[in-house]
């Protein structure tokens, strides 16, 4: 009895390791069908990435063929820019013979060509003019001037501040209500205000 209880120890024992290594197989195989899976995974998705990779480059190389080809009537050929450059010289050209015309007739019309910018004697500011004009303002200090002819309002009252009077063309024509400065009547005297005066 002793013999069989040995032998049944063997054999249980025998089974309990294989039936163990069997349990282990099962368990390293669960772990290799595990890892197998992560790797195919890993695998798909290098495949996508190489996919989107390729997908990018394309773009990529069609941006670069679509900036490196000229689009249609989009640019100016050297010639284009040559004549326009000629265009801008005439028309600046144009410009400086225009300015030195005008400027010549400005001379012109300064020198007496035209209508006289300055009065032909300067205002006799001696003498005030009594201080009774009245305006709405009230009573004003000033001086008496005849009119010339070729005098314009804005040439007195340039020849008034020559003398120090500093009045403007606005404030003669203020003190002298009705008064055409288009129409001014050789002989007629009128008020030139002094502003400064008290």
């Amino acid at each position: 009895m002793k013999k069989i209880s040995i032998w049944l120890l063997i054999f249980t024992f025998a089974a309990f390791t294989a039936s163990s290594a069997r349990a282990q197989d099962a368990a390293t195989q669960q772990q290799l069908d595990k890892l197998s899976g992560q790797i195919q995974d890993l695998l798909d998705a290098q495949a996508a990435q190489d996919k989107r990779i390729s997908a990018l480059e394309k773009q990529v190389s069609d941006f670069g063929d679509k900036l490196s080809q000229p689009a249609a009537n989009n640019y100016a050929s050297a010639d284009d820019l040559t004549k326009l450059a000629g265009q801008l010289q005439e028309l600046a050209k144009k410009q400086q013979d225009d300015n030195d015309l005008i400027l010549k007739e400005l001379d012109r019309l300064g020198k007496g060509g035209g209508v006289s910018t300055t009065s032909h004697r300067p205002p006799d500011i001696s003498t005030p003019a009594p201080t009774d004009n009245s305006t709405q303002a009230g009573p004003q200090k000033g001086y008496y001037y005849p009119i010339a002819s070729g005098d314009t309002i804005s040439a007195i009252a340039k020849a008034y501040r020559a003398q120090g009077v500093k009045v403007t063309s606005s404030q003669i024509l203020a003190a002298n209500p009705g008064l055409d400065p288009k129409n001014l009547i050789v002989g007629k005297k009128i008020f030139i205000p002094d502003p400064n005066a008290k």
